[in-house]
C-alpha cells in the first residue's frame, strides 16, 4: 500500500516576505532559466531613451504638475515638428526646378524652323456654296442666301465633306503670297505644305524635316521674308455670333520644329495687315524630366513620327471628341470618320472645356528629352510709306486704301547663329529634404535617425513578447505552495533525493543510509530504505 509523506512546515510572517530585491534576483534568475528576458516597461525606455523630453514626462517618479508640464511641451515640440515636416514634404512633390541657361558656340550654318500661318478668316465669303452655308449654319452664323424658303424637310443636300469644304473655301496661298524670299533667294507657294488646324486650311514652309533648309547667317535679309494679301473682301460677314466669329483681321503665324505639329491656336502669334512685322529668333533647347536617362522611352502616338507636346496634346483632344462625338476633328490624325459640320462647333467646345490644363488636368504631358524652342522678339513697323503706297498699288492693281488694310510683310530670321541650352536642375532635392527634416528634428524634439531606431526597437520588443504571451500555453506547476504550508508528494521527495540510485546500491559502493540504520531482511528498496534517505 503506497504511503504518502505529508511535511507542513510554517513560516514566521517576516521571513514568508521576501526581500523587494531578492524577488528581483529571483524572477532574473528565473527569465534567464526560461531563455528569454521580460521587456522593458515605458518607464525604464523613457528613461533611457535619447529623446529629449520623454524621460522627464514618462519616466520614473510621481505624476505631478512638473510631469504634466513636460508632457505637454513633448507634445507640442513634437506635433510642431510634424506641421514643418509635412510643409517640407509638400515643397519636395512639387518638384521645383531651377533653369540654367548655356549659350553655344556660333555655328557655321543651323536649321531653319518651320513656319506656319493660317488667315484668321476660315473660310471665303464668295467661295460658299448654298449647300456650304446650310451646312456650316451652326459654325458661321450666315442664313441661307434665299432667305425666303430654305427649310430642311425640303432640302436634297449631299452629305458634306469637311476636308473637302476646308479646301474649297480656305483661302489660297497662291492668292495671298505676293512676294516670297529666303536668304536673298526667290520662294513660291510650292515650298509651303498644307496642313490643317482650328483655323482651317494653312500653310507651313520648311516643314520636312528630311530637308530642312539650313540659315548660314543671321539678322535681317538671312531668313524668311515673305509678303501677303489677307484679302479682307472675302472674310465673312457677321450675321449672328457664333464661339467660332473672329472680329479680327491678319494672320495667325507659329514658329516650331519640323518634328512638333503646328498647335497654332494656344501657340502662335498674331501679325497685323498694314505691318512689316520683325520675329528675331533664338534657338532654345530645354533639357525636361529626360526619361530616356532612366530607362524609359518616349511613348509613341499614332499618327506622328516623334514624340512633342503638342501631338501629345492633339492626342488629347482627339481622344476627347471621340468619346463625346464618335468622330475626329479635321486637324486631327488617324482614320476615324471626321465630324459632320452641324455638331464641329459643339464638339470644338467640349474638347476645350474637358481636357483642362497643366500637369493637373486629365491631359498629362510631360516634357520630352529632346526639346527645340524658339525664343522670339517681335518688333513692326507701318507700311506701306506715302512713296510705295502708289507703287504697290500700280503692281499689283489695288488702291492705296487696299494696300493698307490687306498687305502684311513677315520678315522671320536668326538674330545670331548660336542656339542656348537651357537645362532643368531640380532646386531641392531628396538631400535638401533630409538635411531640412533632421535639423527640425534635432530642434523640436532633439531626435536622430537612432532615436528613431531605438522608439522601433521598444515597439519590437513589447509586440514579440505579447505575441509569445499569447502563443505560450500555462504549465501546471509540480509544486504547490499555500500560505506558508508547502505539500511534498511522494515522488517528488524520490525525486529531489540526494540517494544515490537502486543500482549503485546494490553494486557494492558506499551506502546513502544513516549510519547506524541497517537493511532489514527483506527485498531491498522498500519503504524503509526510501525514508532514511
Amino acid at each position: 500500500m503506497p504511503i504518502e509523506i505529508v511535511c507542513k512546515i510554517k513560516f514566521a510572517e517576516e521571513d514568508a516576505k521576501p526581500k523587494e530585491k531578492e524577488a528581483g534576483d529571483e524572477q532574473s534568475l528565473l527569465g534567464a532559466a526560461q531563455g528569454a528576458a521580460a521587456p522593458r516597461d515605458l518607464a525604464t525606455f523613457a528613461s533611457t531613451s535619447t529623446l529629449h523630453g520623454l524621460g522627464r514626462a514618462c519616466g520614473r517618479g510621481p505624476h505631478g504638475l512638473r510631469r504634466t508640464l513636460w508632457a505637454l511641451a513633448l507634445l507640442t515640440s513634437l506635433a510642431a515638428f510634424l506641421y514643418q515636416a509635412a510643409g517640407l514634404a509638400r515643397g519636395y512633390l512639387t518638384r521645383p526646378h531651377l533653369v540654367a541657361m548655356d549659350p553655344a558656340a556660333p555655328a557655321p550654318a543651323a536649321g531653319f524652323p518651320a513656319v506656319t500661318l493660317c488667315n484668321i478668316n476660315r473660310f471665303r465669303h464668295s467661295a460658299l456654296s448654298d449647300a456650304d452655308i446650310f451646312h456650316l449654319a451652326n459654325l458661321t452664323g450666315l442664313p441661307p442666301k434665299d432667305r425666303d424658303g430654305h427649310r430642311a424637310a425640303g432640302l436634297r443636300y449631299p452629305e458634306p465633306d469637311m476636308v473637302d469644304i476646308l479646301n474649297r473655301t480656305g483661302h489660297q496661298l497662291a492668292d495671298m503670297l505676293k512676294s516670297c524670299n529666303f536668304s536673298g533667294h526667290h520662294c513660291s507657294a510650292s515650298n509651303f505644305s498644307v496642313v490643317y488646324t482650328r483655323y482651317g486650311k494653312c500653310y507651313t514652309f520648311n516643314a520636312d524635316p528630311q530637308s530642312s533648309l539650313p540659315s548660314r547667317a543671321g539678322g535681317m535679309g538671312s531668313g524668311l521674308e515673305i509678303m501677303l494679301d489677307i484679302q479682307q473682301e472675302e472674310y465673312l460677314p457677321i450675321w449672328r455670333e457664333t464661339n467660332e466669329t473672329s472680329f479680327e483681321a491678319g494672320i495667325r503665324v507659329q514658329i516650331h520644329s519640323q518634328e512638333e505639329p503646328p498647335y497654332i491656336h494656344q501657340l502662335g502669334f498674331g501679325v497685323s495687315p498694314g505691318f512689316q512685322t520683325f520675329v528675331s529668333c533664338q534657338e532654345q533647347r530645354p533639357w525636361g524630366n529626360c526619361r530616356a536617362e532612366s530607362g524609359l522611352r518616349e511613348p509613341e502616338l499614332q499618327g506622328y513620327s516623334a514624340y512633342s507636346v503638342s501631338a501629345c496634346r492633339l492626342r488629347c483632344e482627339k481622344e476627347a471628341v471621340l468619346q463625346r462625338c464618335h468622330c475626329r476633328m479635321v486637324h486631327m490624325p488617324g482614320n476615324e470618320t471626321i465630324c459632320p459640320p452641324n455638331i464641329y462647333i459643339e464638339c470644338a467646345d467640349h474638347t476645350l472645356d474637358s481636357l483642362g490644363g497643366g500637369s493637373e488636368g486629365p491631359c498629362f504631358c510631360p516634357t520630352p528629352c529632346n526639346l527645340t524652342r524658339y525664343g522670339k522678339e517681335i518688333s513692326m513697323v507701318r507700311i506701306p510709306n506715302r512713296g510705295s503706297a502708289r507703287y504697290l498699288a500700280r503692281k499689283y492693281n489695288r488702291n492705296e486704301t487696299y494696300i493698307r488694310e490687306n498687305f502684311l510683310v513677315l520678315d522671320v530670321f536668326f538674330e545670331a547663329l548660336t542656339s542656348e541650352a537651357m537645362e532643368q536642375r531640380a532646386a531641392y532635392g531628396l538631400s535638401a529634404l533630409l538635411g531640412d527634416l533632421g535639423g527640425q528634428m534635432g530642434l523640436f524634439i532633439g531626435a536622430s535617425i537612432l532615436t528613431l531606431l531605438e522608439i522601433l526597437d521598444y515597439i519590437y520588443e513589447v509586440s514579440w513578447d505579447r505575441l509569445k504571451r499569447v502563443w505560450r500555453r500555462p504549465k501546471t506547476p509540480l509544486r504547490t505552495s499555500t500560505g506558508g504550508i508547502s505539500t511534498l508528494g511522494l515522488q517528488e521527495l524520490k525525486e529531489q533525493s540526494p540517494c544515490p540510485s537502486r543500482g549503485h546500491v546494490e553494486g557494492g559502493g558506499a551506502s546513502g543510509l544513516l549510519p547506524n540504520h541497517h537493511h532489514p531482511p527483506g527485498p531491498r528498496g522498500g519503504l524503509f530504505e526510501d525514508f532514511a534517505c
